[in-house]
Order: structure tokens, then sequence, then C-alpha cells
């Protein structure tokens, strides 16, 4: 329903009528505490104009700064059973000092004559490519001998082929002189025939003259079978040459092939030396791995494999160590929404647990109990618990960190960025917005240039 009438509207009266709130204002004490209320709210305002460090917290743990100097584990190279124990937890070991030591439990390293007998097949593969390798050379020198009496021979059936040019030339020329004197016999023939039928010579002129006519004829045979068989010898020269270039390297083939045929043996003989060798070695380093040795300096923190006589796979891991020496530093993580503000060489506080700590987040410079710090390394993957990890090695400019700090402690860590007023701060803090991100004057300069 409206409410239309006068009936309905409420009737305020002033608070002084009432005498609880008239005594209440003429008491002396309250006057103070409403003085009190009103300094406060003055100071409290004034100190909203106060200076405020804008910050990145962070949570993390004590570590090393080097890879090489965190706590790691001993693994074994190979597979074997545990036979003996060298040292236990918390004993100190330097680089080098037997920690394990395991048998053989693979059947085909379990000789005890393995290495001896792998050397002594490389030796004998060794001999075999020498004998390989004299014999590529003897074949060598044959086959020098072979081309060096091949060339003898050809210059004798070439010199034998010159002589029987000469002497066919020779044989032609007395067939000329022959048929000449064939000529001057017929001749002398006809003259007697015709003065013996003049009657001026005898017959018996003519008859040794006929005698001498067929004499002359006898020696044209004669000197033409000469010519024939001089030019037979040069056609057998000729093929004297054929035949021992045909021998010959009949003879060259048959010792290259065999050269050929030793080198392959040789080659093949090389390789396996080379896989016996390779062997051999493989062998001599895993007869050194029986003994699992300190790869540093450091302290035998736990270990992971128990017992005598239980079998281990390559990989395993035996025991961890904590090197000796080592560089400290502080891994924190940062929330995804202010890794953009973190950079190498930014300044950190670094507080550490269980030791006194009076921390003013706004005001590093009052804190107590805070060491100085600067970002090394910003990881660019985010990690398994959803944050970005950061690495903070000691600031070599302020006081050095406590040396009794364990690996693995608990740290907490504060990144310093802007410099603002407490107002400000509220209002960003309000307001959901990111912190100032600051730059430093050297590093803005050397951007610009």
């Amino acid at each position: 329903m409206l409410n239309i009438s006068d009936n309905n509207k409420l009737h305020l009266h002033s608070l002084e009528s009432y005498k609880s709130i008239h005594n209440i204002n003429v008491r002396k004490h309250y006057k103070i505490l409403n003085k009190i209320i009103i300094g406060i709210a003055i100071l409290g305002f004034l100190m909203l104009f106060l200076p405020w460090t804008q910050n990145i917290s962070g949570k993390g743990a004590v570590t090393t700064l080097k890879p090489n100097q965190r706590p790691q584990s001993i693994q074994s190279v190979i597979s074997g059973r545990i036979e003996k124990w060298y040292v236990q937890e918390g004993d100190f070991v330097k680089k080098g000092d037997t920690i394990l030591f395991i048998s053989e439990i693979k059947e085909d390293y379990m000789d005890p004559n393995l290495v001896a007998n792998t050397k002594n097949q490389v030796n004998a593969k060794k001999q075999s490519l020498q004998s390989y390798e004299s014999k590529v050379g003897t074949l060598s020198t044959q086959i020098n001998a072979i081309e060096s009496e091949k060339k003898l021979k050809l210059e004798q059936a070439v010199n034998k082929i010159k002589q029987s040019y000469l002497k066919i030339k020779s044989d032609s020329i007395d067939l000329v002189a022959v048929n000449t004197q064939l000529k001057i016999a017929t001749t002398q023939f006809n003259r007697t025939v015709q003065l013996n039928n003049e009657g001026l010579k005898p017959l018996t002129d003519v008859e040794e003259k006929r005698l001498k006519l067929q004499e002359v004829e006898a020696k044209i045979i004669n000197q033409e079978n000469k010519l024939l068989s001089s030019k037979n010898d040069l056609i057998n020269s000729k093929v004297e040459i054929n035949r021992i270039k045909a021998e010959y390297s009949e003879k060259s083939s048959k010792a290259q092939s065999d050269q050929y045929t030793a080198m392959s043996n040789q080659f093949d003989t090389e390789a396996q030396v080379s896989k016996l060798e390779n062997q051999h070695a493989n062998y001599s380093i895993r007869n050194g791995m029986y003994y699992i040795k300190a790869a540093q300096d450091g302290y035998i923190n736990r270990a992971l494999q128990s017992g005598i006589g239980e079998t281990i796979k390559e990989g395993t891991a035996i025991a961890t160590i904590m090197p000796s020496q080592y560089d400290i530093a502080v891994e924190s993580y940062v929330n995804p929404i202010d890794l953009p503000l973190i950079q190498r060489g930014q300044k950190v506080r670094v507080w550490f647990d269980g030791w006194p700590t009076i921390v003013f987040s706004g005001w590093p410079n009052a804190s107590y109990g805070t060491f100085g710090g600067q970002i090394v390394a910003v990881e660019n993957f985010i990690s398994d618990n959803g944050k970005y990890r950061i690495l903070i090695a000691p600031d070599k400019n302020e006081t050095s960190w406590p040396k009794q700090l364990s690996v693995g402690s608990g740290a907490q860590t504060i990144a310093l960025l802007d410099n603002v007023p407490i107002w400000f701060e509220v209002w960003r803090t309000l307001n959901g917005f990111p912190p100032n991100y600051y730059y430093n004057e050297t590093k803005t300069k050397k951007e610009k240039k």
C-alpha cells in the first residue's frame, strides 16, 4: 500500500534531546578520544604520501650456482651384481675413490681371460695381415719382372723383324743379280749358237754355254726360294710378337688377379684387426667399470642400493653424493604475471629459514636479517608448480651470505622495483594493476645508443 496519510510519517528527533548523548558530549575523556582519532586519521593520511618500494615476492630454496656442484647420483655404467661396499653414508670421498665393486652377470663377458684372449686374436690377425702385405709385395715384384721380360722379348722380336726385312732386301738384291746373270748367260748362249752355226765356234763351246745357262736358271729358283723363306721368317716374327704379347698379358693378368685377391684379403684382415682392437679396448674399459668410483670430492649422502648379491642394471643410481666445494645460490619461483618485470642483474633481497629476520617489504632498508642477491638466470619455461624459476647469486657488494647454509633449506626473496607513494601502491593493488617496471638509467642509455 501507498503511505498517503500523514499519520504514517516518522517523526525523527534530534540526538541532543537524549540524556545519554548529552552526557557523552559533556565528558572530557571523550573529547580527548575524538582528538586522538582525528590525529590518527591525519597521520594515516600523511603516511599515504610516504615512499614505498614496489616488489615481487617469491619462495624457493638454497641451491648451488653451477650444475656440477649440486647433489648428484652415482650410477653404474654396466649391469652387474653387488659384491662389496667400500663406503658408508656420511663418508667423505675424493675423486677416484672406490665406492662399490660389482661382478659380471652377462655370459658374453664371464671369461676371466677375455681380455688376454682377445689380445692374442689381435696379434694373430696382425701377423696374418703382415703375410698378406708380403704376398702383395711379392706379387708386385713378380708383375714387374713379367713386364720387364715382356719388354725384352718384344725388343728381341722387333730386332728379328728388322733382320727379316734386311734378309729380304739382301735376297731381293741377290735375285736381281741372278736375273742379270741369266740375261748375260742367255745372250752368250745365243751368240755361241749363232757362231757355231756360222762355223766360228765349236760345239763344245755351245754345250758349255748351255750348261752355264742352266746353272744360272737353277740359281734363280734357289734365290727365289731364299727370298720366299725370308718373307716367311718376317711373317713368323710378326706372329711371334703377337704370341709374346698374348702370353705375357696372360701371365701379368694372372699375377694381378692374385695381387688383387691378396689385397682384398689384406683389407678384410685390416677391418678384422680394427674390430678386434675395438673389442679389446671395450673389454679393457669394461674391466675397469667393475669398480664404481667417485667422480669428484664430496660426501656420500645416501646409499640407494643395499645388500650383497643384489643385481643392478646399467644406468641405475647407486648412491648420492654432495660435492664438498660449491658456490651457494637461491632458486626462487615467481608468478607468470611478474615474469616480464624480472631481468638478469636485478637486485634482490633474500632471507633464509631459521635465521632471525624482520622484513618490511616496502622499506627494504629498514628490514633486518635480509641479504643482498643478484639475478643471474631466468628460466623461460614454466615449472611444474605453475611458476617461473629464477636463480639468484650473492651480491658481492653487500654482506656475504651465512656459511652455515645447507643446500635445500628454504628461502624467500623480494625483487625490488620502482619507488612510489603508499597511496599509489594501495590504489594499484585495489585495481589489480601490475607494478611499475623499473629501468636502470645506464641500461636505458645503452639501449638508446
